[in-house]
């Protein structure tokens, strides 16, 4: 049974478990019995035997093989310089090796620096009380107890939920922070479970309880590190030609020397002397420069790319990138910022670019309540930092309390008094302040909760009744700018009078604020030289089709009226043959995909012949990268 689509007293119930938690005792039966909350890492190679392979690949082989009849020929007939060409080829095979070695250990090392993605500390109930345990000792059935700024250490099921919002962008690629609450789901995955938080998440608002259900590589995160470990490595398109190369030599540098000595025993020559020639021209023909020569030069790209910031573990993966012919990427944090900003409000009644408002004062004092409200209406906390305050908390709510501030001007003068908590029933939150005007009620949220809640409408002109009409007019709205990929918030506020309880009812709405999470300055110019290059971009990512499609025509990836958009739950019925046919398509993006489907994607355009290169900063982009 899937632990999402139960009751909380039945997902108690099936984990052994209760509200309090385990006992300690078996608690410390389940850790015997279960293992630690741990990534099992696949067995690596042992150090010198990675050192020793750089010493016994192909080529290498054939430089020893030639170092070898140099110093037979030298043998046999001193004198001839041999010894020191035999001499040179050792040193160039150890040279090379120990520069080659060196080069990948070093990035090995700064990627191990990096493994650090769940907390040490977690606390739980044990025996009905809070302790604190290492991240470690979590085990199936306890129960965690989640607060603002907390990273998951565990896949849990939520027993109980107060205002909790979690970025979940590392593990499925979704951009924008997930409402959960404790109500069995009905999805097919409990990635996108409304009543689960999965390990590797971080907690942006709010506070909850939570049961384990499972730990290490039974969690989400640990079936897509263990899809990681097992992806096996494959040689780069510069290897498969270095090797073609080799057998290639090897074959006609034996063929000449077989050849010639057949020649100069039909001449009737010495047998010995012709034996000495021909191993001679074998020596001759081992291109013993070419391996530094290869080396030095990818090692010199490697130095380029870190100058960028660009980690390069194995050394040949460098010319593979320049013989990409399809480029995977994702899109949150690679192709955008990861960070929420507005873009676009509806105010007036009519639309207004973020930019404009810098222009248009007589706008933003006219509508002066909205930016009060996207300044005061929040869950953020005020923390130093560095000897600096900044906001820590949901950053679509740092974005609208940015725009507040900036727009609202001195608001010293208002001071919270009350709040009326964000609930994913209610799909909206509200404040109430004292202000110079008097006591105010400020409400933001959904558009279609935010509208029961309102009576009147603020327009250029004034205020207007909310009539059918404005309501047509606001839905559409709101329905342009989700189609250009935005998180569409409607704000509206009331004055409170003294005694009167402060509802969300009787409101005026102020109007509707748009955020996305922006594409970086420098992609679109990326994409396009990419394009004249001859290099195909898919955009493959966790988000949502409408958003992944908006990005996509910003950047200039999507440029048609109807491009192929395949989504997590087709590519799952798709055969590998319907993919393979589908990627021809000219321009096509997958959105809703999880890990597997993302490393199945490449799978894919490599049987098609592409040589393939993946960007992704997530936990979710791994297996394909």
């Amino acid at each position: 049974m899937r632990i999402h689509t139960l009751a909380v007293e039945q997902s108690l119930a099936s984990l052994n478990t209760a509200a309090a938690g385990l006992s300690a005792s078996e608690a410390a039966r389940r850790l015997a019995e279960y293992g630690p909350n741990q990534f099992e890492e696949a067995r690596q190679q042992h150090l010198l035997l990675r050192f020793g392979r750089e010493f016994t690949h192909f080529f290498a082989i054939i430089l020893w093989v030639g170092a070898g009849l140099s110093f037979t020929a030298e043998h046999f007939d001193p004198g001839q310089g041999m010894a020191r060409l035999g001499v040179a080829i050792v040193g160039v095979i150890i040279i090379n090796g120990i520069f080659s070695f060196w080069q990948e250990y070093k990035a090995e090392r700064a990627v191990a620096a990096l493994r650090q993605l769940l907390p040490q500390k977690v606390k739980v109930l044990r025996d009905a009380e809070i302790v604190e345990v290492v991240a470690s000792d979590l085990v199936p059935g306890d129960v965690v107890l989640i607060e603002e700024g907390d990273f998951i250490a565990a896949d849990c099921r939520l027993t109980e939920a107060f205002g909790l919002r979690v970025n979940q962008s590392t593990v499925t690629g979704e951009s924008l922070a997930q409402t959960r609450n404790t109500e069995p789901s009905g999805e097919e995955s409990p990635l996108h479970a409304r009543n689960t938080v999965l390990a590797g998440t971080s907690v942006v608002s709010g506070q909850a309880r939570a049961v384990v259900y499972a730990t290490g590589k039974h969690t989400e995160f640990g079936r897509i590190a263990q899809l990681t470990q097992t992806a096996g490595e494959t040689s780069s398109p510069l290897q498969r030609e270095i090797a073609r190369l080799s057998r290639l030599v090897a074959g006609l540098a034996t063929a000449m020397g077989v050849v010639l000595f057949l020649v100069g025993q039909a001449m009737g020559l010495p047998p010995w002397e012709n034996m000495l020639f021909a191993i001679g021209i074998i020596v001759a023909n081992v291109p013993e420069g070419l391996l530094p020569t290869v080396t030095l030069s990818l090692a010199m790209a490697t130095q380029r790319m870190a100058k960028r910031h660009a980690l390069v573990r194995h050394l040949p993966a460098v010319e593979a990138l320049g013989s990409t012919t399809v480029i995977c990427s994702d899109k949150t944090g690679t192709l955008t910022e990861n960070r929420m900003s507005v873009h676009q409000l509806w105010i007036g009644g009519a639309f207004m670019p973020r930019a404009d408002l810098a222009t248009r004062a007589h706008v933003v004092s006219d509508h002066r309540q909205l930016f009060v409200n996207a300044a005061l209406c929040h869950n953020l906390k005020d923390v130093g930092e560095e000897g600096r305050q900044v906001l820590r908390g949901d950053p679509m709510e740092i974005a609208l309390v940015d725009l507040g501030r900036a727009m609202a001007g001195d608001l010293g003068a208002h001071r919270r008094v009350d709040e009326i908590p964000f609930d994913t029933d209610r799909k909206r939150m509200s404040v109430l302040c004292e202000t110079p005007q008097g006591r105010m009620l400020y409400c933001k949220g959904a558009l279609e909760t935010v509208l029961a809640g309102c009576r009147q409408i603020q327009f250029d002109a004034g205020l207007a009744p909310l009539d059918p009409a404005a309501r047509t007019r606001l839905l559409a709205a709101q329905d342009d700018m989700a189609s250009a990929g935005l998180r569409v918030l409607a704000f509206a506020h009331r004055t409170v009078p003294e005694g009167q309880a402060a509802d969300e009812q009787g409101m005026t709405l102020a109007g509707l604020i748009g955020l996305e999470d922006p594409p970086r300055a420098e992609v679109p110019e990326a994409i396009a030289r990419c394009a004249a290059a001859g290099i195909r971009i898919i955009m493959v990512t966790g988000d949502h089709p409408r958003t992944a499609l908006a990005i996509a025509r910003q950047i200039g990836l999507v440029r048609s009226e109807r491009p192929v958009v395949i989504n997590g739950g087709q590519l799952r019925l798709m055969s590998p043959t319907q993919l393979q046919l589908a990627l021809d398509a000219p321009e096509i993006l997958f959105a809703r995909v999880a890990a597997e489907q993302k490393m199945r994607i490449v799978e894919v355009l490599k049987k098609k012949g592409e040589i393939v290169a993946v960007t992704g900063d997530g936990v979710n982009d791994a297996p394909a990268l």
